[in-house]
């Protein structure tokens, strides 16, 4: 049997315990690495408690998923809103299962807000005033985290003399205006300004680092309206299920990737 792309490497995912994060998390672990599986039950006091379960028993059964393939797996529980917890993600993960390589930035603070909050949208959602909450939920969570990932990861690369590293963050949209979704527009353009700045300065360690910039996916949201408008959309060609955009990441994270780097790869 083949040698899996990514034996004996350790990757870092964030917001893996449900949606394209879950399924990114399994994909890499089908390639041969070994998964730290980054999750926060809820940063929303308002859910309920068997929200929260919920969420901590999808990453369990995330890690089971990793294990069932003969894969190593460590869950860790960790609110990216926390400027300290980026190292201690790092800490975790090394310890439990050794130098990370690979760092997929997933996890999101999305909250809808707008400057125009009685607009619903294009397929019907309402959205709330910018204001700090929804501010700093996302540019802490998308950009400010996902900055400090990179670093930490970079530092701890080039301090093992390593010679070889992916990086690959998600976002939606360009980096451009994002009318009704403001405070998240802004996190994603913030996140892929650091990303394509990664890439440039750490190609000389071996690292690639690209954003990737899903198609309309079906994480759980997605009505009939939702799919209506996609099909009569011409800027929206599918509807994709996680595992799609997953095999694209997990292609990015291979040796076949190894001279892709700097891009928002959009898909369709």
């Amino acid at each position: 049997m083949p040698t899996q792309p990514l034996t004996g490497t350790v990757a870092l995912v964030t917001g893996a315990n449900h949606g394209i994060g879950a399924a990114t998390a399994i994909e890499l672990a089908e390639r041969g690495a070994d998964i730290a599986v980054s999750f926060l039950r809820t940063a929303d006091q308002g859910r309920t408690d068997d929200y929260n379960l919920a969420r901590a028993r999808n990453a369990e059964n995330v890690i089971g998923a990793i294990e069932t393939l003969g894969q190593r797996a460590v869950g860790i529980e960790a609110d990216l809103s926390d400027p300290d917890v980026p190292a201690r993600l790092f800490d975790e993960a090394e310890a439990a299962l050794g130098p990370v390589s690979v760092l997929v930035h997933n996890a999101s603070g999305w909250h809808k807000d707008s400057f125009s909050p009685d607009r619903g949208d294009a397929v019907g959602r309402t959205s709330v005033m910018v204001n700090p909450k929804s501010i700093d939920s996302q540019l802490h969570i998308d950009a400010r985290a996902g900055a400090l990932l990179m670093a930490e990861f970079i530092t701890r690369h080039r301090a093992r003399n390593a010679r070889w590293g992916r990086v690959v963050t998600l976002t939606s949209g360009e980096g451009k205006h994002f009318p009704g979704e403001v405070s998240y527009g802004a996190g994603k353009a913030a996140l892929i300004s650091y990303t394509l700045s990664a890439a440039a300065e750490m190609a000389d360690s071996g690292v690639t680092a690209n954003v990737v910039y899903p198609p309309v996916t079906d994480t759980g949201w997605i009505t009939d309206e939702v799919r209506a408008f996609v099909a009569n959309d011409f800027d929206h060609h599918h509807v994709a299920e996680p595992s799609e955009v997953a095999e694209v990441i997990g292609w990015l994270c291979g040796e076949a990737g190894r001279i892709v780097t700097g891009n928002v790869i959009r898909l369709r």
